[in-house]
């Protein structure tokens, strides 16, 4: 039994690790305008960290183009087929979202001018992009506790320490700190015989979330239409605006009086998306908070810019409902599930989440566009 629990601790370390060790090659291409100089560059290969922001690698890319750049202030964004992509998000789960047949490498258009201000938030660089992952790691710390005090109150220290492990992605670093945060592990009944019996050797750790109240999971669903008669992931049309694709905040929560079981991500999604795995009414669900939409009561600072996100989920999954739409895939970390439904939803939130303490989740449905 305890060689058991060592592989599988091992093994879920190691899954962590490649979470954290993901990276998507890019092919990174200058736009035609922002040429100022011939013969024009050639494309810029570089990879991009999975976790990682698109931002975080301008610096690298700006060096590349640099002696064909046009004179004036930057204003850098990234394109993917007619598409700005929003800064915020990290890269692999753009990618996941996007990709609907993984594309390797992805080729982005890189722009130094024009920034879509309509579409897109502002950003300012890396300091933008550590202010909206500050945010979200608060907004998480909310969901699993009800404040974001551990958060608030960490040192200045242990915030650039922090903030330094993930633009590094530096797992060790990363671990000594947000240990001290109490925002995991999650726990089903395998991890909580396991963890039981160490208390019971005389540990004076507290308890995970899950084992003291409500276990509440910090989830966040992307929701795209593609074609209802989809069969082959190549065949998808691309996103051509982020009116097709939902941005929903919907925590997953284990109530006491439901006690710590084996969930799988099939009834995960039962829970978390009843438009479309589950066979009750979209009506019978609890109230959906978005992107868009603060916890009540939240000390949180202003939450992270949505720049024009689509309406709320719960409008767009309705609607999506309506349509009679099918799930056509479901895609956590580049791993494609759809056909593997019972893996356990707690394990994946433990070491498959990204480092502001959610776990993205893509959906593909069938639906008119």
């Amino acid at each position: 039994m305890a060689r058991d629990v060592g592989d599988a601790a091992a093994w879920s370390e190691e899954a962590a690790r490649r979470v954290w060790g993901g990276a998507i090659p890019l092919h990174v291409h200058l736009h035609d305008a922002d040429v100022t100089a011939l013969p024009p560059p050639p494309p810029f290969l570089t990879l991009g960290p999975r976790i990682g922001y698109l931002p975080l690698l301008v610096p690298i890319i700006k060096a590349h183009f640099s002696s064909t750049l046009p004179p004036g202030v930057d204003t850098v964004w990234f394109e993917y087929k007619g598409l700005p992509l929003k800064w915020y998000i990290p890269i692999g789960v753009l990618f996941d979202l996007l990709c609907a047949d993984p594309e390797r490498p992805w080729n982005l258009i890189v722009h130094f001018r024009g920034y879509p201000a309509e579409i897109l938030s502002p950003c300012e660089g890396e300091d933008s992009v550590k202010w909206s992952y500050n945010n979200s790691l608060k907004e998480a710390a909310f969901i699993v506790t009800g404040n974001s005090k551990n958060v608030m109150n960490m040192s200045q220290a242990d915030q650039a320490a922090m903030w330094e492990s993930v633009r590094k992605g530096d797992m060790d670093s990363y671990t000594n700190i947000s240990t001290r945060l109490k925002l995991g592990p999650f726990e089903d009944d395998w991890s909580v015989a396991t963890s039981s019996a160490e208390r019971q050797q005389g540990s004076d750790e507290p308890e995970s979330p899950g084992s003291v109240r409500p276990c509440r999971v910090p989830v966040r669903l992307y929701v795209r239409r593609v074609q209802e008669d989809l069969e082959y992931l190549d065949d998808a049309i691309a996103v051509s605006d982020w009116e097709s694709v939902s941005y929903i905040n919907r925590p997953f929560e284990i109530r006491k009086e439901e006690g710590r079981s084996y969930i799988t991500l099939a009834r995960a999604l039962e829970t978390l998306l009843p438009e479309f795995f589950s066979s009750k009414p979209a009506a019978d669900t609890q109230p959906v908070e978005t992107a868009d939409s603060p916890p009540d009561n939240s000390d949180t600072t202003p939450r992270t810019p949505r720049d024009g996100d689509p309406a709320p989920g719960s409008q767009r999954g309705a609607d999506l409902a309506n349509n009679a739409a099918e799930v056509k895939l479901v895609r956590v970390q580049g791993i494609d599930l759809e056909n593997n439904m019972d893996v356990p939803f707690l394990w994946m939130a433990n070491y498959l989440k990204n480092p502001e303490c959610y776990l993205h989740v893509c959906v593909y449905v069938g639906a008119g566009i």
